[in-house]
């Protein structure tokens, strides 16, 4: 099955980065089109809450997932970006 990737921010390769983990996919379910804390994640997705601080990191270097509190120690508090969002609608 080819994918039209015309008009869409999200390319192939991130796709199937994405794909490629089912922690990625839960992760960003689990988000959706809220803004969540890691414990909620976790929660939500079904994955243990320090999986869940390395696969925000992972979606977050590959501009999919944003902190809008960064420099919170505790308490951050995410949400999917544009591409986030493009990717979701792709996996769902």
């Amino acid at each position: 099955m080819e994918i039209d990737f015309k008009g869409d921010n999200v390319d192939e390769k991130t796709i199937k980065y994405v794909n490629r983990s089912k922690y990625r996919t839960r992760t960003l379910r689990a988000i959706g089109d809220g803004i969540k804390m890691p414990k909620e994640i976790a929660r939500d997705s079904g994955i243990l809450q320090n999986h869940i601080s390395n696969v925000l990191r992972e979606l977050k270097d590959k501009d999919l997932v944003e902190c809008l509190n960064p420099d919170a120690r505790k308490g951050r508090l995410y949400r999917l970006s544009d591409d986030g969002l493009d990717m979701l609608d792709k996996i769902k």
